[in-house]
């Protein structure tokens, strides 16, 4: 009987020493007995060799004096991304209206190098921790962000290899194809200086200089200005090292562990594994990239339905290609603004082929207005700080902080981006049929009864219908939904403010004002949801609260990546808000369900 006894006091501390109910297994949080002691924290701390850090809200000193010096300088701070990035607590976004808010991970493992991952990995799994992976905190769902958390921060992983034949570990190819290899916290401003500005080639990754080059962005699908001719960055990814839920440090390509291999490249990151390494393919460079900007106004709202139902039309005959890359948008004040770029046309050959469109214009001329500017330079200065320095210097932001390398920028139209917070960002692709004679002037109305609400952007680049054979031969061999490979280009419709900060005296976001603006984002989108039910869309740039979100994010793929998932992270080691078997837990990642 006293052995008995013993097993279910022994089994009811197990049980309360893992957070575990009848009903469900939860992690351990700080406030509970099973939460490590200082002495096992101290020996984490000698694994990685001293890395283990404690993260700090960026604006904690707002939070208790919104009117101190420390506060004004911390809001400064918070608008530089660099900053940002060198900051363990700190994300690109301080949050969403009611779904998350920047909260740091109670201790963090500032890794340099696979082997720290993979000791906090273990850590971790031994002691039934949460679990959060961030490189440069790029995400606008909350995903590198986590309270009550051990925070794996890969940024101090920069290294660059450039390999000019490159073949896969455990492959037998006679020949390899030119490659760089980058560490996981390496910026896609640092990727294109090596490939670009020195090397003269080029690598799909993001528009976005900042945005990390082995993280969400590839792992995730990844869209590039140019992916139309290009293909994703989860198409380039060649080979990958990973650290498992186990804490195994593996490589994964098309020769060992193809399924994780297939997983990663658009199944999300953070999910199947912490990535430390990717080695990505690059390609012939152009011999010119160049921007347009425009605008393009109507008298009234008769002019604006035929203005856009004829620009629609221009888009699909002319530009719909894999020349160009970005996006042009519909606002409510009756205009077309044009943020485009185009690769491999010279200055010339763009002025051609806008012709058409502007005769009708010209045609038209009582009824509409067009202003542009066309900019074309050689494409291995278009990352060239120097150079841009030099020529167009309105279009970069330079990096002053005190420890600021040689050449860090972003470009200055990314920079209401940043600390921004979110009421509501939602995205749907729009298939290529919905251009065609048949259904263009409804489209047209639908594109047009949007913008009454709010802005309504169409990023080109991000969907690869029109695109070179081969951007959508390689795009559908990895694991983003398939209909990226169909759509014209995808929906983005938004709503925020970066001059806001939650939880800070006087300056918190007006909740009403945010509600009227999300409400209106949410009609709009409605239309195009409605008109192409089964399109889904970019699981990098969705609405935090999607709908049937697995489908809508992977369409078909979902079941095979759910099985992978299973595989290599059981227990699920990894969560992040809607990835791959995040159903099976509670909307904060704490506590399984249905277990």
């Amino acid at each position: 009987m006293r052995h008995i006894l013993l097993g279910i006091i022994l089994s009811t501390i197990s049980v309360h020493c893992l957070g575990v109910t009848a009903e469900k297994h939860c992690r351990c949080q700080p406030n509970q007995p099973c939460w490590p002691a200082a002495s096992a924290w101290s020996n984490l701390n000698k694994q990685v060799h001293g890395r283990l850090i404690q993260p700090v809200q960026p604006i904690a000193a707002c939070e208790a004096d919104a009117n101190s010096p420390a506060c004004t300088t911390a809001i400064k701070n918070i608008h530089n991304p660099y900053y940002i990035e060198s900051n363990p607590g700190a994300t690109q976004s301080q949050g969403w209206m009611n779904a998350w808010k920047n909260s740091p991970s109670v201790y963090a493992v500032a890794a340099q190098s696979a082997n720290d991952v993979a000791a906090a990995v273990k850590f971790a799994r031994k002691y039934h921790l949460k679990v959060v992976v961030k490189g440069t905190g790029h995400d606008y769902l909350g995903r590198s962000n986590g309270a009550d958390s051990l925070l794996i921060w890969t940024h101090n992983m920069r290294q660059i290899q450039i390999n000019d034949r490159f073949i896969p570990s455990g492959c037998h190819d006679k020949q390899g194809i030119p490659a760089i290899t980058v560490s996981a916290g390496t910026r896609w401003l640092e990727a294109y200086g090596e490939v670009t500005t020195r090397h003269h080639r080029y690598v799909q990754g993001g528009g976005c200089a900042t945005v990390g080059a082995a993280g969400g962005f590839p792992q995730g699908g990844g869209f590039g200005s140019f992916s139309k001719n290009f293909g994703t960055g989860a198409a380039g990814i060649l080979q990958a090292e990973i650290v498992t839920a186990n804490g195994e440090i593996v490589t994964a390509n098309r020769c060992q562990n193809q399924d994780l291999f297939w997983a990663i490249r658009g199944g999300g990151a953070g999910t199947f594994g912490v990535v430390t390494r990717l080695t990505l393919k690059t390609h012939p460079l152009p011999d010119n990239f160049g921007s347009l900007q425009g605008t393009i106004t109507a008298k009234n709202d008769a002019a604006y339905k035929k203005l856009i139902e004829e620009f629609l039309k221009f888009y699909r005959e002319k530009l719909n290609n894999e020349h160009w890359g970005e996006q042009f948008s519909f606002h409510p004040d009756n205009t077309i603004k044009l943020a485009m770029v185009f690769q491999g046309l010279n200055k010339n050959q763009v002025q051609e082929i806008w012709i058409p469109f502007k005769k009708w214009i010209q045609e038209h001329a009582e009824e509409y207005t067009f202003t542009d500017n066309i900019i074309v330079m050689p494409a291995r200065h278009w990352w060239d700080y120097r150079y841009l320095e030099k020529h167009y210097p309105q279009y970069i932001t330079f990096n002053t902080e005190n420890d600021a390398q040689p050449g860090q920028f972003w470009w200055t139209s990314n920079s209401n981006e940043v600390s921004k917070y979110w009421y509501t960002y939602q995205s749907w692709w729009l298939p290529l049929a919905l251009l065609d004679n048949d259904h263009i002037k409804q489209l047209g109305e639908t594109f047009y009864k949007a913008s009454r609400l709010t802005s309504a952007t169409l990023h080109i680049n991000k969907g690869l219908a029109g695109g070179s054979p081969e951007a959508i031969r390689q795009t559908a061999a990895t694991a983003t939904n398939p209909s990226v490979n169909n759509a014209a280009g995808l929906i983005i419709m938004s709503a925020g403010s970066n001059t806001v900060y939650p939880g800070v005296k006087g300056q918190s976001p007006d909740l009403n004002d945010a509600a009227i603006a999300s409400q209106k984002v949410t009609q709009a989108m409605q239309l195009f949801v409605q008109a192409a039910p089964e399109a889904g869309t970019y699981v990098n740039e969705a609405d935090y609260f999607q709908k049937d979100w697995q489908k809508a994010f992977w369409g078909n793929n979902y079941q095979r990546l759910l099985a992978i998932k299973k595989k290599y992270d059981p227990d699920g080691i990894f969560y992040c808000h809607h990835c791959v078997g995040s159903e099976l837990w509670t909307r904060n990642g704490m506590c399984r369900v249905n277990s």
